[in-house]
């Protein structure tokens, strides 16, 4: 009997042991940080705030924003697993999941409203060029097989331009894409975001198509997780989006106080620095099936995708606060 006994309080104290350690391997897994890729763009604002204010601290998060040169590098580093989560857009979501990682869209961040997030297809100065069917047979610097291919074709789709009327000059590089512009030697035309479209107007160049001024929404980024992360560490991925939403709103009420960190963070170039004024930020909400089903079946036609992804494939819902 004491033998018995005896052998029950060994099994008893091993699995306590056991559970100790499962336990322990889950405290250092939570423990560690959630690091999420950043490039220097207005879109990050909210990150960069959440940072700047202490935000994450408060909801008890470990977050790391890792500062990335271009969208090629972040990507990758996600699909290594070096980060857990980014901002992107929705032709980014669809090509990281057809290379086999599989990731899932947890909110929208700009392009709630049409007036969020601003592109506008330019002209150089000197070109002559002052309505949008002038743009037809036109080469267009874009970077092709992107989401700026995509805003190309979808805005001048707009004006009444067809696809098989445009003619697209691939310059990936927004900054090589801009010097052209201004030089207006060898581009004509050419699709630009803020804050550089603002200086390529304030230098001259003219705004023939603003997606801001279109009837549709056609621009959106989003915010993106790996899926073993929102399985994993759900009440995290939701205390992140949180911190974005709170940073957003102080934003929006007094973009003054945070005016060097803008200029720092969004890479606002200099002759811009007074007067530069970032968008407005929407309270968080999923993208629309439609917003969805635009880009993935512009991808497919495009031969980017072998097979549409549904929504419910690309969305994951759940995560907001109500």
């Amino acid at each position: 009997m004491h033998k018995l006994t005896a052998c029950l309080l060994c099994l008893l104290c091993l699995l306590n042991v056991t559970g100790c350690k499962s336990s322990k391997v889950n405290n250092v897994q939570n423990d560690s940080p959630i690091k999420l890729g950043m490039l220097a763009i207005e879109d990050n604002l909210p990150f960069f705030i959440a940072e700047y204010d202490g935000l994450f601290a408060k909801l008890g998060l470990k977050v790391e924003l890792i500062p990335f040169n271009s969208a090629r590098e972040r990507d990758i580093a996600l699909e290594a697993g070096e980060i857990q989560g980014e901002l992107a857009d929705l032709v980014a979501v669809a090509l990281i999941k057809k290379g086999g990682t599989n990731v899932k869209v947890v909110s929208l961040g700009l392009g709630v409203t049409p007036q969020e997030g601003r592109f506008v297809i330019m002209v150089a100065s000197g070109s002559g060029i002052t309505k949008p069917s002038q743009l037809v047979n036109l080469p267009i610097a874009v970077s092709q097989h992107t989401i700026i291919h995509y805003l190309a074709e979808e805005m001048l789709k707009e004006k009444g331009i067809l696809p098989s009327s445009i003619k697209l000059q691939n310059i990936p590089d927004l900054k090589v894409r801009l010097e052209a512009l201004l030089s207006g030697t060898d581009v004509k035309a050419a699709l630009l975001p803020d804050p550089l479209a603002a200086l390529a107007e304030s230098s001259g160049a003219k705004a023939i198509i603003d997606d801001t001024t279109l009837s549709v929404n056609l621009s959106q980024t989003v915010i993106l997780f790996r899926e073993e992360t929102i399985h994993q560490r759900g009440t995290e991925v939701r205390k992140i989006l949180q911190a974005y939403q709170d940073a957003a709103i102080s934003l929006n009420d007094n973009q003054q106080k945070y005016q060097d960190l803008i200029i720092k963070k969004a890479r606002i170039p200099k002759p811009l620095e007074n007067s530069y004024q970032p968008p407005y930020f929407s309270r968080l909400t999923l993208p629309t099936q439609g917003m969805v089903t635009k880009v993935i079946t512009w991808m497919v036609n495009k031969g980017l995708l072998d097979k549409p992804y549904t929504y419910e494939e690309i969305v994951a819902p759940g995560y907001l606060e109500p």
